[in-house]
């Protein structure tokens, strides 16, 4: 088997194994990569280069699709005013990254990616925090319907 075979079924364990709050993480993580890789298509000149449109692009909407996965999974009922807040920012990346595609604008994905990282930190912690607690604990830590 290949190394990126390997790889890849690595991911899918790590991804198949992983406690919900890790499952958060993940995709903070991955959200934060493609618009890292986003950036990098970002010339000096602020443009994106027409042979790297299309790249450029599919970063971005990957990150949308991961911050929209995060928008459904909030349990508004049990979350209360944190999945309010945390639904208000994950609508306002995506708003932000509309038009951050539209003018190429790297402040706009740096400040989403930015506040991403942030967000994962903390749910790090949380999955950290509640990763030897009883499953009943965790559901209530991390507001998720058992």
């Amino acid at each position: 088997m290949g190394y990126t075979n390997a790889y890849n079924a690595y991911q899918r364990t790590n991804v198949n194994t992983a406690s919900q709050g890790r499952l958060v993480v993940l995709l903070y993580e991955g959200a934060v990569k493609q618009l890292g890789t986003s950036l990098t298509y970002i010339e000096t000149s602020g443009k994106v280069l027409p042979q790297n449109i299309e790249k450029f692009g599919i970063c971005i909407q990957k990150a949308q699709a991961i911050i929209t996965e995060l928008q459904v999974s909030l349990d508004m009922e049990k979350g209360g005013e944190i999945a309010r807040n945390l639904m208000s920012l994950y609508l306002f990346f995506n708003e932000e990254l509309v038009t951050a595609t539209i003018n190429q604008d790297r402040k706009k994905i740096e400040f989403v990616m930015n506040m991403m990282s942030q967000l994962a930190d903390s749910w790090r912690q949380v999955a950290n925090s509640t990763a030897n607690a009883p499953a009943a604990k965790i559901e209530n830590a991390l507001n998720i319907q058992g």
